[in-house]
């Protein structure tokens, strides 16, 4: 099926090219451009793995990582004792020394969390936070979010490569993909899907799953200049759907009997 979507598209441009005969520098550009995102379209796993890899190799290098004496890198390390995998997928935790409210999970397994979401959150609520953004690569939203960046037209010139090696990215690419993972937006759906394996996530690493109904109501709470920067309009996009979240989140925390900590 996709080569004959292939073949249909090469032929509509050579009919649509016949009747204008300068037209054919032009035709030969777009059938290379096509070309292109055929390749593109055929990536391979290990690949796409290559290029996660090193994208968050290049983020952890161009971000001020927090070392492992720091006193954030040892309370995270403390919080997500024992949790080294979700579905046989490593994880690996790292703060970055940023101001901004913000904590995203990368395809690889790779959680980064900023120092100002720590900050803000109790440990209750910011294993809330990872919990869902952990939900997120369970679900493959981040690996599909990943794979349309990579996709996208900026980049693909550097991914039509040939061979089964990834080609090698620009710093500016690299760049866009790094944005790319850090400010991922997903759909309501993924959101509530994420929440739901996120439950799930955190109940199996024998967690409260209060902490993520906490965070929500933390996150919903900023005032209206720090929402418009921060993390919050990562996660939510409508007030109404945010309660029905923290209205969903609570009823499963109450049904299986988990009792809410105490807000510190």
């Amino acid at each position: 099926m996709k080569h004959a979507i292939i073949r249909f598209f090469t032929l509509a441009l050579l009919i649509s090219t016949a009747f204008s005969a300068p037209a054919q520098f032009n035709l030969r550009k777009a059938v290379g451009g096509a070309a292109k995102a055929v390749k593109a379209a055929t990536l391979t796993d290990a690949q796409m793995a290559e290029y996660v890899r090193e994208s968050v190799d290049w983020m952890d290098k161009n971000n001020p990582v927090l070392p492992e004496d720091d006193p954030y890198t040892i309370r995270l390390r403390k919080l997500t004792e024992g949790i080294t995998e979700a579905d046989g997928i490593p994880l690996n935790f790292k703060v970055y020394n940023v101001v901004d409210i913000n904590a995203f999970a990368c395809p690889d397994g790779s959680v980064r969390v900023f120092a100002a979401l720590m900050d803000l959150m109790n440990d209750d609520e910011l294993m809330g936070v990872i919990g869902h953004e952990i939900g997120h690569v369970l679900k493959h939203h981040s690996k599909n979010a990943f794979r349309t960046q990579l996709l996208s037209d900026a980049l693909k010139d550097g991914i039509a490569s040939t061979g089964s090696k990834a080609a090698a990215l620009t710093e500016s690419q690299f760049s866009t993909l790094t944005q790319g993972l850090i400010n991922a937006k997903y759909s309501q759906k993924q959101e509530n899907e994420a929440d739901n394996c996120g439950y799930d996530f955190l109940v199996s690493k024998g967690r409260n799953p209060w902490g993520m109904v906490m965070a929500f109501e933390k996150l919903q709470s900023l005032e209206p200049n720090q929402a418009k920067s921060s993390y919050i309009q990562k996660m939510f996009s409508s007030h109404p759907e945010t309660q029905a979240r923290i209205k969903k989140m609570t009823e499963r925390c109450e049904k299986d009997n988990y009792t809410r900590p105490a807000a510190e």
